[in-house]
């Protein structure tokens, strides 16, 4: 089960807010992440499967981050980044960047990174932002039950998401790795 949509709020432009889960432990959200499902977005056009995210603690306020995914040609695409806490009374409030570090000082090249569900065991994320253009549904694990998508997908529709424009990762080194 998740942590109830009792967190943090900011109105988007329908007027609704965008809850964040009211607390996340960035120790135990540490580590690999696999992304199940995505709203299709252009920074991540070239990304055909086996899209992971790995989160390494920097310090009590941020976090390195490490995107993989494999590309149509077969080669892995990398991009490492910083993710700091916006909101240190829940942690649930990021803003990643991926630009240069002399960048860092632009706002613009920090986006919101807010988790707005995740499972109390921390087997699964869901991330998104509040102006809802961008989402992205991790799990520990490449693939997640029916039951648990079906779950997730239901309280995105709360949260002012549209689950039809998901689509979902392909995991091919991770399906072969469990057959090897």
């Amino acid at each position: 089960m998740a942590v109830g949509f009792l967190g943090s709020m900011i109105p988007c432009s329908s007027g609704q807010a965008l809850q964040t889960v009211p607390s996340v432990d960035l120790g135990r959200y540490s580590g690999r992440w696999y992304e199940v499902a995505r709203y299709p977005n252009r920074f991540q056009e070239a990304c055909l499967s086996d899209v992971t995210a790995e989160y390494v603690i920097r310090d009590a306020n941020s976090l390195s981050v490490v995107n993989r995914c494999t590309t149509e040609s077969g080669q892995t695409d990398k991009v490492v980044g910083i993710a700091r806490v916006t909101d240190p009374q829940t942690n649930a409030k990021l803003e990643v960047r991926f630009a240069p570090a002399w960048l860092a000082w632009l706002p613009f090249v920090w986006g919101d990174y807010w988790i707005i569900d995740l499972a109390k065991n921390y087997t699964y994320a869901v991330v998104g932002e509040p102006s809802r253009r961008y989402l992205w549904i991790l799990a520990r694990k490449p693939r997640l039950s029916h039951g648990v998508h079906a779950t997730i997908t239901a309280r995105l529709k709360a949260q002012g998401y549209d689950a039809r424009r998901l689509i979902r990762t392909r995991h091919r080194k991770a399906a072969k790795e469990l057959t090897e």
